[in-house]
């Protein structure tokens, strides 16, 4: 006797559509669209929007066969789930050469063309390290892509609540015009969280211009703005604490040897930011900018300084010293400083106690990491005022420098040393303690 009842259906059938949903979510793109062969069900699925809010596009700059393809898929991902995409991130990997700069801005354009006239829920947009100063981009295909990106800002700004344009190398014009864009419809931008770390061409001294001022003037609901110490004057200041002072919460700065630092910027204007932005936080990154008396006139005792990284990018200078910032600089912020970052090369002078004495005045301190010419006791040292109570660390990184290619006694001492700490290690910190030689 024939069975006339319809075939048992896979459990897969049955699963319920959240659940499916996730299921799409930890594939590729390839395999996504292989799943939605398998039924109507199935392809309707791929086609949730939440599947498609958040994308990182990657492009190599290296020549290969795959870059036809990578430009190829993402045209085909906008077209067909442009509509949903929330939160978009661009990556051009070190591009090699003017042919690949120019595929890049030509796929580009159709992106965000495309993007422009189908996309109404953008809210954050990331596109970092382009180095548009760099030859590779020749003037036609960089003055190009620019002219791209400012329609696209014209028409999207009005959403975006977060942009980062790190690392694009622009000229103070060019960069004045793509934040300005941001407020083209209501001449004033409501962005929240801005990037403009190295968005500046090397060696401008921003801080003086009217038309940057002008341009920050249209930003008034900023709660974490990123930028090198080459934009902070007292106009900005003044600006950040006459428009967004009821919302700021954080700025970090970066300043590096080769951005102009030398500005008068007075404390008062940092009190009176401090005192109208009662929640901010500064945080300030230095790269090479580590002789005394170059930090005194940029660390004033009114900014509300959190964070602090020293990097020396193992330069040394046997005529600096690290010894009075330690000492006399860096315990003015001994009761708010939470995260102190120092990489130096001190091999012309011994800074252990300075550092232990500075660790302990700092009693908000929780983030700690130090390479440098030390002794492993300082290590040891350490532990024992955590264990007592002293400090509050609750992230101890160490790299100890030497002069000798080998570290096996100082391994081996940093191994008993951890064996005896071993149990507040466990239950109190992130902890990470080598030794390097540093020839």
């Amino acid at each position: 006797m024939e069975n006339d009842s319809e075939p048992e259906q896979s459990c897969w059938a049955y699963l319920p559509n959240v659940c499916l949903s996730h299921v799409f979510w930890w594939l590729d793109d390839r395999d996504r669209s292989r799943a939605a062969l398998v039924c109507k069900r199935w392809n309707q699925a791929m086609y949730s929007g939440s599947l498609w809010r958040t994308r990182t596009i990657t492009f190599s700059g290296r020549p290969s066969r795959s870059n036809i393809s990578e430009f190829e898929s993402t045209l085909w991902y906008v077209k067909r789930f442009g509509k949903y995409l929330e939160h978009l991130e661009i990556k051009f990997l070190n591009p090699y050469n003017a042919v690949l700069t120019r595929k890049f801005q030509v796929t580009m354009r159709g992106l965000l063309s495309r993007l422009g006239k189908c996309n109404s829920r953008l809210v954050s947009l990331t596109i970092q390290h382009l180095e548009l100063d760099r030859l590779v981009w020749r003037n036609i295909i960089r003055n190009q892509f620019i002219k791209n990106l400012i329609i696209f800002l014209k028409r999207m700004g009005i959403h975006l609540v977060h942009l980062s344009l790190k690392g694009a190398r622009v000229t103070l014009e060019e960069g004045c015009e793509l934040l300005s864009s941001l407020s083209y419809l209501k001449n004033k931008s409501f962005a929240s969280e801005i990037n403009i770390e190295d968005f500046f061409s090397h060696y401008l001294s921003i801080y003086s211009s009217p038309l940057f001022h002008q341009t920050m003037s249209t930003f008034r609901n900023l709660v974490i703005l990123t930028l090198n110490y080459n934009c902070i004057s007292n106009e900005l200041l003044e600006i950040l604490c006459k428009h967004n002072a009821h919302s700021l919460w954080t700025i970090n700065i970066k300043c590096h040897i080769h951005d102009p630092h030398g500005q008068v910027v007075w404390g008062m204007s940092w009190a009176n930011l401090a005192k109208r932005a009662p929640k901010l936080k500064v945080n300030f990154f230095f790269e090479r900018v580590m002789k005394h008396d170059s930090l005194a006139r940029i660390l004033l005792a009114e900014i509300p300084l959190r964070s602090i990284s020293l990097r020396s990018c193992y330069f040394s200078d046997p005529d600096w010293s690290m010894r009075p910032t330690l000492t006399n600089l860096l315990p003015a912020y001994k009761h708010i400083l939470q995260k102190l970052t120092l990489e130096f090369n001190n091999s012309h002078e011994s800074l252990d106690e300075e550092l232990l004495q500075l660790v302990l005045s700092c009693k908000k301190l929780f983030f700690l990491k130090i390479w440098a010419f030390l002794r492993v006791a300082f290590v040891e040292r350490l532990l024992q005022n955590q264990a007592e109570g002293k400090c509050t660390l609750r992230t101890m990184k160490v790299r100890i420098y030497t002069n000798r290619y080998e570290t096996i006694e100082e391994d081996r001492m940093l191994r008993d040393i951890f064996r005896r700490y071993r149990d507040l290690i466990d239950s109190e910190l992130n902890y990470f303690v080598i030794a390097y030689p540093m020839m």
